[in-house]
């Protein structure tokens, strides 16, 4: 695509998606502003505003536009003049409340030429209160009939933006739609095989507007508006004051919220966001207070709020321990929190099971030194001036003291094999197979074990390299008949323990602490165990008939 469409495609997504942002800010911020008109009486300061707001009408799930156009082709076969005659339709498929795919059609018929587009692509809108702006980009036909030059139909893209008024429910006025429409044919050879071909790359901008058609909707109906009410503080004694306050969800910040109450006793002063019970001469009990919300429309809710008034009630305490779980001789803090209903004062009492207490006013510190292993348990009691009372239990734990760390894997020799072979000092024979084949076994049962197998000779032995080669052939015995994985074995040479070959089994994580050096397989290889060849038979004599 040239520089120029891409220029200009990207000047009209930015000015549609600023604008929609600078909207949906002014939206956002007037939905946050204190709805004050809500309410019919002064309301206290810190009255809340609503702080969701439920759309009353879900974005739409398929859309249908069909309306005037006017394009400016500026080409080179149409002598860069508007065409005023034309139309387009448009249909949107929402994948979501805010992306979807569109076909669009559009026909313009002018003096010199005529142009037809059929395109598809990708679409999105931000649904806002009453507008909507949108942006889209198709790509598909671009067909062209040009007087003097005849048709041609190539590649088409068609780019742009606009915004949508809402009118009716299933019904908006597509305000504007401007789009950059790019078209490339060829045309042949008009005047002749020797002329040369026309090419027309045509480069325009469109203008529409029209009715915009909404079917379905996006995602179930929105839910109901709410109102949540809160008393402070829940409990009073006769003659206080009680505070109702509301808090509505999904309402419309634009429209007035009014507020109405009633009560199971006592006397509602106000008719506010927030108002006052006086509680003078209720007997002891539980109230509640209803309130109910309307925005003069069809939206409404309501919510109740209940207090109790009391007398004479008994302080209540509770109380933590941190930490819950502690070693023999550590220490434990407790922490408490008495509430006296009636506004008395209170003093604190701590005991334990086991341990040391210090107290300090409603906390103590539980020290452990010398307590057994198990739970201590704490009681702590709170207690008025009238003699009033109440107590609870925490518990701390004491924790044994841990195990000792196993030890680290060690390698450990399990067996050997010996080489009583004067003729083949290396060979395996088959009291060393058995041997080997529970060294199999082993290294079967413990996949994660290595094997070090250190060669020996005796000193009487004068063949080179007689150590290594025993080494090597019992390795070549246990990967070559058993199966086991050559790279968890290790052969070694210079073991002083004579005519032998010992086997150290190597746990993972274990190494093997031998000072024995590594035998290089590369030069010293199994020596196969040929049997004996066969002598021929001897032909018995043949004996002469007798004469």
């Amino acid at each position: 695509m040239s520089p120029r469409f891409l220029s200009f495609l990207g000047r009209v997504l930015l000015a549609v998606l600023t604008l929609s942002i600078g909207i949906a800010a002014q939206s956002d911020q007037g939905a946050t502003q204190p709805n004050n008109a809500a309410q019919t009486a002064p309301a206290p300061p810190q009255n809340p505003a609503p702080s969701t707001y439920s759309d009353e009408n879900q974005p739409s799930k398929v859309d249908v536009f069909a309306g005037y156009s006017w394009l400016s082709p500026n080409g080179a076969v149409n002598g860069n003049k508007g065409i005023t005659d034309g139309f387009k339709v448009a249909t949107s498929y929402w994948f979501n409340k805010y992306l979807g795919g569109v076909v669009e059609t559009g026909n313009h018929f002018g003096d010199i030429n005529t142009i037809n587009t059929l395109t598809a692509g990708p679409t999105f809108r931000i649904p806002l209160e009453g507008l909507t702006p949108f942006g889209l980009a198709t790509f598909g036909i671009n067909h062209e009939e040009a007087k003097g030059f005849g048709k041609s139909v190539g590649f088409g893209f068609v780019g742009g933006g606009g915004f949508d008024l809402q009118a009716f429910k299933k019904l908006s006025i597509r305000l504007i739609q401007a789009e950059y429409e790019y078209g490339h044919h060829n045309f042949g050879f008009v005047n002749g095989p020797g002329v040369g071909s026309v090419r027309d790359n045509m480069g325009g901008f469109s203008l529409s507007g029209g009715l915009l058609f909404h079917f379905g909707s996006i995602g179930p109906p929105p839910a109901p508006p709410t109102a949540s009410c809160s008393a402070q503080p829940t409990e009073v004694m006769a003659g206080e004051p009680v505070q109702i306050t509301v808090q509505p969800s999904g309402f419309n910040p634009k429209r007035t919220v009014s507020y109405t109450y009633t009560a199971t006793g006592g006397k509602v002063n106000g008719n506010g966001q927030t108002v006052n019970v006086d509680t003078a001469g209720l007997a002891p009990g539980a109230y509640t207070v209803t309130a109910n919300l309307s925005d003069g429309k069809k939206a409404t809710a309501s919510c109740n709020a209940t207090f109790n008034v009391k007398q004479n009630q008994p302080p209540t305490i509770s109380c933590s321990a941190n930490p819950t779980t502690v070693r023999t001789g550590d220490t434990a803090q407790i922490t408490c929190q008495g509430n006296s209903p009636d506004n008395r004062p209170l003093n604190y009492k701590h005991e334990s099971s086991s341990g040391n207490l210090t107290p300090n006013g409603p906390n103590a510190t539980l020290n452990t030194q010398g307590a057994q292993p198990g739970p201590i348990t704490v009681t702590s009691t709170v207690t008025d001036d009238r003699n009033l009372s109440a107590n609870t239990q925490t518990s701390v734990t004491v924790e044994a003291p841990p195990p000792p760390p196993p030890p680290p894997p060690q390698a450990s020799k399990i067996n050997q094999i010996e080489f009583p072979n004067k003729a083949k000092p290396w060979r395996v024979d088959n009291t060393a197979k058995a041997v080997l084949d529970d060294v199999a076994l082993r290294l079967q049962r413990e996949p994660d074990s290595k094997l070090v197998i250190v060669g020996s000779k005796d000193p009487s032995e004068n063949r080179p390299n007689l150590d290594a080669e025993r080494a090597v052939d019992a390795k070549f015995y246990l990967t070559n008949d058993k199966g086991i994985d050559p790279s968890r074995i290790e052969c070694r040479s210079g073991g002083t323990a004579g005519k032998v070959a010992e086997f150290w089994i190597v746990p993972a994580g274990a190494t093997y602490q031998g000072s024995e050096p590594v035998v290089d397989e590369n030069k010293i290889k199994p020596i196969p165990d040929r049997p004996a060849a066969k002598r021929p038979a001897r032909r018995a004599a043949t004996k002469k008939p007798a004469a």
